[in-house]
């Protein structure tokens, strides 16, 4: 059998298959969102910075990933292009709907920073690829590391953590001792996700 990196990269996906599968991504970041937060973990990314926000200004941590979000809009339309930039938009205006709907739906009071670090961090790592399989984005960092990849043909996974490291440690202030520990374990499930399946010369170009 051949190796997969070989095989073709067939038909394009359609816009019904781009738009559920950008639903998907929302659903699955905002579900990992509310697991994290509600451990009082943060993780890396966009999603660690909105994270740590959160236990600081009373806005779900949904909408503040839109809001820290947009300076990174004009920076994936000048270096992704136009369709790239206008799915990440309608990304973070998915998550931010997705996430006041969560807010008003769901209420998870007790859940263990070994399970939420965990699944937390794999469902966003999840989301993150299933959106970068579409040509879309959460933003952030997330611009930067798909960029590199793109253009320098550097792991994302791997390109993420080192970005990880710089936002874990501001978190320090905030988030310390043990739930700093399980933050640094969600962020490596996140990054895990991306080193083993998003690889340059893979599943991209649809």
């Amino acid at each position: 059998m051949p190796h997969t990196d070989t095989l073709p990269l067939g038909r394009p996906h359609s816009a019904a298959e781009d738009a559920y599968a950008l639903a998907i991504g929302c659903i699955l970041l905002v579900l990992g969102l509310v697991f994290l937060k509600a451990a009082g973990l943060v993780t890396g990314g966009v999603a660690g910075v909105a994270l740590l926000l959160s236990y600081l200004v009373p806005l779900p941590a949904g909408v503040l990933f839109t809001l820290i979000n947009i300076p990174f809009f004009v920076f994936a339309h000048r270096v992704m292009g136009m369709r790239f930039a206008v799915k990440t938009v309608l990304v973070n205006v998915g998550i931010a709907g997705f996430s006041a709907m969560a807010r008003l739906s769901m209420h998870v009071r007790d859940i263990h920073p070994l399970f939420a670090a965990l699944v937390g961090g794999t469902v966003i790592g999840l989301g993150i690829l299933v959106l970068a399989r579409h040509q879309a984005g959460v933003g952030g960092t997330g611009v930067l590391t798909l960029w590199l990849q793109r253009t320098r043909g550097w792991n994302a996974g791997r390109t993420q953590i080192a970005l990880d490291i710089l936002i874990l440690a501001a978190a320090i202030p905030v988030v310390s001792g043990p739930r700093l520990g399980w933050s640094v374990l969600s962020a490596a499930a996140i990054s895990l996700i991306l080193i083993a399946w998003h690889r340059p010369g893979r599943y991209i170009g649809h």
